[in-house]
């Protein structure tokens, strides 16, 4: 089977909305998700919007509790304030169920330890690459790198690749829709490298990391074959 031919989604290409808003002030949380903390003035610029407006919405915002702001000292001259977004903002983008796969892991860990919990939650990985399989069978790296974009998309990762695959490339994760889980069991976040590296056919190295307290989970995606056996993700026993 041969995957179509689709576009990379690149840097610029819009980030899903966050939750129950609309129109410029929608605009603002996802730049301010994008790029973790922006001056008025580089919101403005970015949007394309008057400095006047933007102080207006993220007044708005700031009232309804989803975006503070804090002194930014830069060397020379006057400090400058810069937004950010609050965790009432951050909840306003996909979250998969904590609460309720928490108490999950709570009743595993009770009854069959951590190891088990840990299984549980590496076999979400395991099922994606299953489902993905079929898809990236003869798929090109360009095609393979949009597969996967949209997959981590749909789990509410908020993904974008930058760079081409001869410089390799990097994929940013500007949301984690199992984060409170991921600060719980931390081999979660090791499963997802893995499953990275699987379904791109590249070696992975994590840098930023959103459970370290980073804005965004960073990966370098090396263009180059890895050396010595992957690790697994899919189980090989009868299950294709």
């Amino acid at each position: 089977m041969t995957v179509p031919s689709s576009p990379v989604p690149s840097a610029s290409e819009p980030l899903p909305r966050p939750l129950g808003l609309k129109g410029p002030r929608a605009e603002v949380v996802m730049e301010l998700k994008r790029s973790g903390a922006l001056a008025a003035k580089g919101i403005a610029e970015r949007l394309g919007l008057s400095l006047n407006a933007v102080r207006h919405h993220v007044k708005e915002l700031e009232a309804a509790g989803l975006v503070g702001y804090e002194r930014e000292n830069r060397g020379v001259g006057a400090p400058a304030f810069v937004y950010r977004l609050t965790p009432a903002g951050e909840a306003l983008f996909p979250r998969r169920y904590e609460d309720a796969v928490g108490r999950l892991l709570d009743y595993v860990v009770a009854r069959e330890g951590r190891a088990a919990a840990v299984d549980v939650l590496e076999s979400r990985y395991r099922e994606l690459a299953l489902r993905l399989r079929s898809a990236l069978a003869e798929a090109s790296p360009e095609e393979r790198v949009a597969i996967v974009t949209r997959a981590l998309a749909e789990e509410g990762y908020m993904p974008e690749f930058r760079g081409g695959q001869a410089s390799g490339m990097q994929l940013v994760e500007h949301n984690c829709p199992i984060q409170q889980v991921a600060e719980r069991f931390p081999e979660v976040c090791e499963a997802e490298a893995r499953f990275l590296e699987e379904v791109l056919e590249a070696e992975v190295t994590r840098g930023d990391h959103i459970v370290s307290g980073c804005g965004t989970c960073e990966y370098h995606v090396a263009p180059v074959p890895l050396r010595g056996p992957r690790t697994p993700i899919a189980p090989k026993d009868g299950q294709a």
